[in-house]
């Protein structure tokens, strides 16, 4: 389904995800035959095959097919004039090819299409998609430059992140950073001030001898601590004198 480069406007008909040549699985038949037939009298007489073949331009390339025109699965509706939404096409799942690049398609990308699992080309670029890119191995194994040209996207394979991923970068950052700082370390805390202090003011308070031997070495500390600043004074004194 080809209709590339024409002139086409509107939005793409919803009832795309209803082709059944796209949509059933199985072992398609490899090419494409029809038969001619000749009229003499009132009789019909087989007169020849034709094998199709199409050509058109497959990932960049121009390529003809015949003998296996059979296997291409694509839909190519891309340097048209398209607008509105991409419809879900998640029952398409005999599809190759999905062009639709160059239009003014906005909205976002349907989640539907990451179901397509035969999906081996997408290009998507140059229309006016927004939002998260949905998440799955089908779209996210795409190079970035199947999305360029929709600055509202965002998301893997993009290098622009989404609002609601930064929050959850920057949360992760957070708590990378307090994963030390934990109920259990104010805990601790607490605990290991309390014992602290119980452990040599309670020894105080409950045992005299103990209590009178830290006074007499806090007085002796006060002594000793006077006599040094004195005769650093007066040192200081007889040298400036």
């Amino acid at each position: 389904m080809d209709f590339s480069m024409n002139n086409i406007s509107g939005s793409i008909p919803k009832c795309l995800n209803n082709l059944t040549t796209l949509a059933k699985k199985g072992n398609p038949s490899l090419s494409s035959t029809h038969t001619y037939y000749r009229k003499r009298g009132d009789k019909l007489f087989a007169s020849t095959n034709y094998e199709d073949d199409a050509s058109f331009i497959w990932k960049g390339r121009m390529q003809t097919y015949k003998s296996t025109l059979g296997l291409v699965k694509r839909i190519d509706l891309s340097r048209n004039r398209l607008t509105g939404e991409i419809p879900k096409i998640g029952n398409l799942q005999s599809l190759d090819s999905l062009d639709l690049s160059r239009n003014q398609i906005d909205g976002g990308i349907p989640t539907s299409l990451a179901r397509i699992d035969r999906l081996s080309f997408l290009d998507l670029s140059y229309n006016n998609l927004s939002g998260k890119i949905p998440t799955g191995t089908q779209l996210q194994g795409f190079d970035p430059s199947v999305y360029v040209g929709n600055p509202q996207l965002c998301g893997p394979p993009l290098k622009k992140m989404c609002a609601d991923q930064n929050e959850k970068t920057d949360l992760s950052n957070q708590e990378d950073k307090d994963e030390l700082i934990t109920l259990g370390f104010y805990i601790s805390m607490g605990l290991g001030f309390a014992a602290g202090f119980w452990g040599v003011c309670g020894t105080l308070i409950f045992n005299r001898s103990w209590r009178y031997a830290y006074l007499k070495f806090l007085n002796g500390l006060n002594d000793w601590l006077y006599v040094r600043v004195a005769l650093i004074k007066r040192q200081l004194k007889l040298a400036y004198a």
